[in-house]
């Protein structure tokens, strides 16, 4: 069963998406395509349509922005699951985590579009695009936030990044920055996986805290698990050194925005990009609204043109490996929560 009729345009499957799938059933399936429409926030989380309901208690598939746990209690002989979103943190509810039910996501298919949107904030802060916005805004010629002594115009040559997270999405930020001659140092919880392309080293989750007096960027890009909530806390960014960068764009309860904020508007840290926040759509009361050095999106860096493509890519391969009785790409670790 196929749930993918996103109300959002960009999310919602295309025609020629559709039409690959449809051309590509193995041989004894049969493809339920759901016409009501979902939603693609989130990662499980959400309320399903009444077809939904209906159609899930004979799928032994189900294709859609996650898995509710009403969608789960519904389903009669459901064997595998794959979202077109990259968390899964909302499907890990006890039910779940106690069935035999493989579960596959779409890590690393918003890889590109993140890193781009990543490298545009981080380029963005360090030649004060900021600073041109806010005296175009007042109509005000001024150079001296330029060329005064105060000025954080840097190049990115020489930076050093931590990339918190050296899996798909870190690992395209680290392939990004790597050839601008930036030195990349990337965090995975199993470094003996190796070093990603970009990258010069690759440390342990125990190991990352003694680099951060010397991080000039620091980029959160790990999964969200319950070892990873708020990992970047008022204790690591008061060792960051002064005029470093932080962006976000994993997920918003990996930081803490308030401590970041505070130390922004006092000069401390030059500024941040930020496309995920711990609480979404963020409150008016944030402080995080009257900072122009932070460069806020809503949750939207992963939007591109390709995205089906590169999806419909992974699932196919997917379902034909499935199918086959063979290894499958992206299965999710229950344990690790991603």
């Amino acid at each position: 069963m196929v749930d993918l009729r996103a109300r959002q345009s960009r999310w919602a499957i295309t025609t020629e998406a559709e039409a690959r799938l449809r051309a590509a059933v193995p041989a004894g399936w049969t493809l339920h395509v759901v016409e009501s429409p979902t939603s693609a926030d989130g990662d499980g989380g959400k309320t399903p349509s009444p077809e939904v309901v209906q159609e899930i208690a004979g799928a032994e598939l189900y294709f859609g922005f996650g898995l509710s746990r009403p969608l789960f209690l519904a389903s009669k002989q459901l064997k595998w699951v794959h979202s077109a979103a990259a968390g899964v943190g909302s499907m890990l509810f006890p039910e779940m985590l106690a069935a035999p039910i493989v579960i596959t996501n779409s890590a690393g298919v918003h890889a590109v579009p993140i890193a781009e949107h990543s490298l545009a904030g981080i380029l963005a802060l360090l030649r004060g695009v900021d600073l041109a916005r806010e005296l175009q805004r007042h109509r005000i010629w001024s150079r001296e936030s330029f060329l005064g002594p105060d000025s954080p115009v840097r190049e990115v040559g020489g930076l050093r990044a931590l990339i918190l997270g050296a899996g798909g999405l870190g690992s395209a930020l680290g392939a990004r920055l790597s050839p601008l001659g930036v030195h990349c140092t990337g965090v995975r919880r199993r470094p003996e996986r190796g070093v990603p392309a970009g990258f010069e080293r690759v440390v342990g989750p125990g190991d990352w805290h003694a680099l951060l007096p010397d991080t000039d960027l620091l980029a959160i890009c790990a999964p969200s698990t319950p070892e990873t909530k708020q990992m970047v806390g008022a204790a690591e960014l008061d060792r960051l050194p002064r005029g470093a960068i932080v962006v976000n764009v994993a997920r918003g309860a990996l930081l803490d925005e308030v401590a970041m904020a505070r130390r922004i508007k006092d000069g401390a840290l030059r500024g941040a990009v930020l496309d995920v926040f711990s609480e979404e759509p963020l409150p008016e009361s944030s402080p995080l609204w009257d900072l122009p050095s932070v460069i806020m999106t809503p949750h939207v860096s992963g939007v591109t043109d390709h995205f089906w493509e590169r999806e419909m890519t992974l699932f196919l391969e997917n379902w034909q490996a499935y199918d086959g009785g063979r290894p499958m790409k992206n299965v999710v670790d229950r344990k690790a929560g991603y």
